[in-house]
This record gives structure tokens, sequence and C-alpha cells, in this order.
């Protein structure tokens, strides 16, 4: 999971123009919309949504209040990934094997 949170923090630096943020400067549990941790505002929500679809292909509800939570950190946010990527892969895995 590791791996996966550093490509996140790479790819919401590139993203959203975080020149002067390293990964190493984002905590991974900091939140991200909040003033104590990263600042983002609710147009660098927008932007996260359309990368981590296009990246990883998810499934993102802007009416389900979990998103919200989703959103929170690098750590939620990894989580997330993760959480629609294991269903992708099992059926990836279960349809190799049936070839």
């Amino acid at each position: 999971m590791d791996s996966l949170k550093l490509e996140i923090k790479q790819l919401l630096i590139a993203a959203l123009d975080l020149e002067d943020l390293t990964p190493a400067d984002i905590d991974d549990d900091a939140p991200l919309f909040d003033t104590d941790g990263i600042g983002l505002d609710s147009i660098d929500a927008l932007e996260i949504g359309i990368v981590l679809r296009k990246q990883y292909q998810l499934t993102i509800a802007a009416n389900d209040e979990r998103t919200r939570e989703h959103f929170r950190s690098i750590n939620t946010l990894a989580a997330f990934v993760a959480s629609q990527r294991e269903p992708v892969h099992a059926a990836n895995e279960t349809a190799r094997k049936g070839e």
C-alpha cells in the first residue's frame, strides 16, 4: 500500500500543480481539505476525482456521503483505491483462469 500512497501523492502534486510540495511533505494522515493539513479546496476535490477516475478507473458517486470520508487524507484515498481495485483484480483473475 505504501507504493500506492506514493503514487497518489505524486498524482496530486502533478494534477494540482503543488510544485512547492514533495511526496515526503504530505503526511499520509494529514487532512487534505483543512488548513491544518494540505489546505485544498472544493475545486481541488473535483480535480482529484477526475485524476483518480482516469488513473484507477474508479467509480466515485458525488452524492454518496462516504465520498467526503474517502477524500479525507492520503490514507483514506489509498484505502478507497485499493477497495475498488480488489474486485476488478479478482474478476480479472477469474477470467484468466477460465481461458
